[in-house]
């Protein structure tokens, strides 16, 4: 009896504490969670919650949790210290979405201190996010920000300042311009938050040894997973992206990636990005490259797939002479390739090479990947434990397997020299994965057997090298120097090998200016070529009296041709011409200039009236010229009364160039170089009537979006305007957030530079290579159109248009000016101008 008293006692003791434990329920049944309090209980394993372990589920209530249990991911991370590579500081985080930043919360990000606005900066070593699941779509770390979109700046969800950060079976997600998903609890899901593709960034961190496994880094543009990182390892995760996106410096080891544009990379970093086992799915169309500016990037056992037939890969689209990246059994579609097949000197293909072993060892009909050799850096650091098989393969082959540096370098990457006159001294630099500077072997230094008569080397086998220019012929030449290690590295140098400069020719006879037929003039002289081209840097310029005074150029010598000719103008009457003659052929460095001038001014009675004006800018005066003068360029630098809440100055300095360009820009034109870049024609005469413009542009950007964001980046034509007062009308071409592949097309009425729209605004995808823009007045009706010839897809959305049509109507003025307005970024976001005409009624 006393025996079941017992018994009976001890039962209601278990169902007290029963009734005691909180009543936890696993979001996801099939895979779940004991939550006890003071422990959890995860796949068999018991957890103990601690200083150094806490447990996150946004399902809690308040009154479940406690002091190591969290409902909220600030309030855990809030509280979290260092931990140590021993035992790191962990979040133990349950399936939900958790919202880095409220997507509620109406204001804008803006930056604390310099240009990024972040989610949360979190200040801890040794710090890991591990998903309690085997799925890492139902742990979620969310934003919902992007430049333009709820931010001022590049929006990032997180920052890291701490080594050994780690996240596990969990997504990072920014879905500004995604839509979130979550079948687990669908009332979770949410639209994105624009349809047009913005900087919306993950995470940015000031740390090494990064680890990512089965992590999921979901956004578009800039997607920056652990950006930053000295030493990141990537494995079994999975990115969606478009450009710019990826970490240079990770190692991504059995990954996969879905590519929505051609550039993931803007660059690599230092000894670059590796990719083993990896599968790409590419969604672009024809073209996939990998970097935006050419750096390295490795290959090994990599498998791209592709609807779009046929797809070129590349490392990038314009590859340098020495550019080397290496690549080992790469296939597309199932079948092998070779990236950059058109340039195939940038790829080096490691089969046979003792290199391929710093990255895969196969050995007995076994695979290893050479993770050891990668990441140990000089602290032996082993993230996927293979160090003991990499040193037991090491002893069973008899081969080093452990130090095997990764990239050569030869600095400078490019020089220029002049035969006979000093060497240009070549260095090699040769590095271990994670930039870690490794002793030189002995380097073997070659050029092309063509290209011996143009120089000489002087290599040493401990990586120092110099070089000679011996080029006996009249012309530039370039020589590709390359080096090789005995692993199979390779490294190019890139030098331009001028023959030795000669003497300024003297002029035999000396500048003189003559007429050349109707309209035009001519400037005569004669050097001691001795047969070669003349190359001579030839000046125009109006001035106000025979001494030359106030000199103003107006025409200039262009791509060594020398502007031997000058168009007269109704612009010039009233001024005296001069001319400046710098001599110089292919073989020297121009001489002393002399002189011409005009002997009268230029009457009205040379040159007819002012109907029409055309320029293809190759002989466009780009120095800064910022007067407004009756027949002059004004080529200066300003910002818009409209622009005054961006963060940027009205440049001053020369605001333009002439020259090749990049992505978009074809050929040779005018081009940017500052934000702000502007140029006005003023028209000799002050009364006009109706008036045309045609401006024919090539933008960089290659996908219609036109400018790098949408911050205030437009291009504007202005018609029948006051370049003085800064009234007339015009049309802008802005990027604004409704869409990445568009831009807005607004004809503009401005007054004493206020801009008023008076059209609606069209969205067009034809703002790409070869775009053509006219204006034309008709008494009070403006219109605009504006056109491509480069072939278009068809639009994403039925209301983009292929083409732009817009008319307003306006109050007819006398003004006649007309000018350009750049509010873009610069580089491979400028927009490359060729063709301007005029025509006044």
């Amino acid at each position: 009896m006393r025996g079941i008293l017992i018994l009976w006692l001890t039962f209601l003791s278990m169902g007290s504490f029963a009734q005691n434990e909180p009543r936890y329920n696993s979001l996801d049944k099939s895979d779940p969670i004991r939550f006890h309090g003071d422990y959890i209980v995860y796949k068999g394993k018991t957890i103990p919650l601690g200083e150094k372990a806490f447990f996150v589920d946004g399902r809690l209530s308040d009154a479940e949790t406690g002091l190591y249990a969290f409902n909220n991911i600030h309030q855990a991370l809030d509280r979290i210290t260092d931990g140590t590579e021993a035992e790191p500081m962990t979040l133990y985080i349950a399936p939900y979405v958790y919202w880095i930043d409220d997507p509620d919360d109406p204001a804008v990000r803006r930056p604390v201190t310099g240009g990024v606005p972040y989610g949360r900066i979190v200040k801890a070593n040794w710090l890991t996010f591990y998903g309690l699941t085997g799925d890492a779509r139902n742990v979620v770390l969310a934003s919902q920000r992007g430049q333009t979109q709820g931010a001022e700046g590049n929006f990032t969800m997180l920052y890291f300042d701490g080594d050994g950060i780690c996240s596990e079976n969990l997504t990072f997600g920014n879905y500004c311009n995604v839509d979130l998903e979550f079948p687990l609890l669908p009332e979770l899901n949410r639209v994105r938050r624009a349809d047009a593709i913005v900087q919306s960034q993950l995470i940015i961190c000031n740390s090494d040894k990064v680890v990512a496994r089965n992590t999921r880094f979901i956004s578009r543009l800039n997607l920056c997973p652990f950006a930053g990182a000295k030493r990141p390892l990537f494995h079994q995760c999975y990115f969606e992206s478009t450009d710019d996106a990826l970490c240079g410096t990770g190692l991504y080891l059995d990954c996969r990636f879905t590519f929505f544009s051609s550039k993931p990379f803007y660059s690599t970093q230092g000894t670059g990005a590796v990719f083993l086992n990896c599968d790409f799915d590419v969604r672009t169309q024809r073209r996939q490259y990998l970097t935006k500016f050419g750096s390295p990037v490795t290959l090994v056992d990599c498998r791209f797939e592709s609807t779009s037939t046929p797809l070129y890969v590349g490392w990038t689209q314009d590859p340098a002479d020495n550019l080397r990246c290496y690549q080992y059994n790469v296939s597309l579609n199932g079948q092998p390739i070779r990236i950059n097949a058109d340039k195939p000197q940038c790829t080096v293909d490691m089969t046979g090479r003792p290199v391929l072993q710093a990255y895969r060892i196969e050995h007995a009909g076994q695979v290893v990947y050479n993770t050891y050799n990668l990441l140990r850096g000089d602290d032996d650091w082993d993230p996927m434990g293979v160090k003991e098989q990499i040193l037991a393969l090491e002893k069973a082959t008899g081969k080093h397997l452990t130090h095997i540096p990764t990239l050569l370098q030869i600095l400078p990457s490019s020089a220029a020299i002049e035969s006979g006159a000093a060497e240009a001294r070549l260095q090699v630099r040769l590095q271990r994965f994670g930039n870690i500077d490794k002793a030189n072997p002995a380097i073997r230094w070659s050029i092309a057997p063509a290209d011996e008569t143009l120089v000489r080397l002087d290599g040493d086998r401990s990586g120092r090298c110099g070089v000679t220019g011996i080029n006996p012929g009249e012309e530039t030449r370039t020589v590709v120097v390359q080096a090789v290690d005995p692993y199979g590295l390779e490294a190019a140098s890139v030098l331009t090998v001028a023959p030795a400069y000669l003497e300024a020719p003297a002029f035999t006879a000396l500048p003189q200016i003559r007429p050349d037929g109707k309209e035009r003039l001519k400037v005569e002289y004669a050097l001691a070529l001795d047969g070669r081209k003349d190359e001579s840097l030839i000046t125009w310029y109006r001035c106000t009296d025979a001494r030359g005074s106030h000199p103003v150029e107006v025409a200039v010598s262009g791509l060594n041709q020398p502007e031997t000719n000058y168009r007269l103008s109704a612009a010039d009457v009233g001024y005296y011409l001069l001319v400046s003659v710098a001599p110089k052929h292919l073989r020297c460095h121009p001489g002393p200039p002399e002189m011409a001038i005009t002997s009268q001014p230029v009457s009205a009675r040379q040159v007819a009236k002012e109907k029409t004006y055309a320029t293809d800018f190759r002989n466009f005066p780009t120095v800064r010229q910022p007067e407004i003068l009756p027949g002059f360029w004004t080529v200066d630098g300003y910002k818009p009364l409209d622009l005054q809440e961006y963060d940027w100055e009205a440049p001053v300095g020369q605001t333009w160039q002439y020259g090749t360009g990049s992505d978009g820009m074809k050929g040779t034109g005018l081009m940017q170089t500052v934000k702000g870049a502007r140029l006005l024609y003023t028209p000799v005469t002050q009364k006009h009537g109706d008036m045309s413009v045609t401006l024919n542009v090539d933008p960089g950007k290659t996908a219609g979006q036109g400018f790098g964001s949408a911050t205030g980046q437009y291009l504007e034509l202005y018609i029948k305007y006051d370049t003085r007062t800064l009234t007339g009308y015009g049309l802008r071409i802005v990027r604004t957030t409704k869409y990445d592949n568009a831009v807005d097309f607004i004809l503009m009425k401005y007054e004493n530079g206020v801009a008023t729209e008076i059209s609606e605004p069209i969205s067009a995808i034809c703002y790409r290579t070869n775009c053509t823009i006219t204006l034309k007045t008709e008494g009070r009706k403006l219109t605009a159109q504006v056109n491509t010839g480069t072939e278009l897809p068809e639009p994403t959305k039925p209301e983009l248009r292929k083409r732009v049509d817009l008319q307003a109507r306006i109050a007819p003025n006398s003004f006649g000016g007309t000018g350009v307005q750049h509010t873009g970024s610069t580089g491979a976001n400028a927009t490359m101008l060729h063709r301007l005409h005029i025509e006044w009624k």
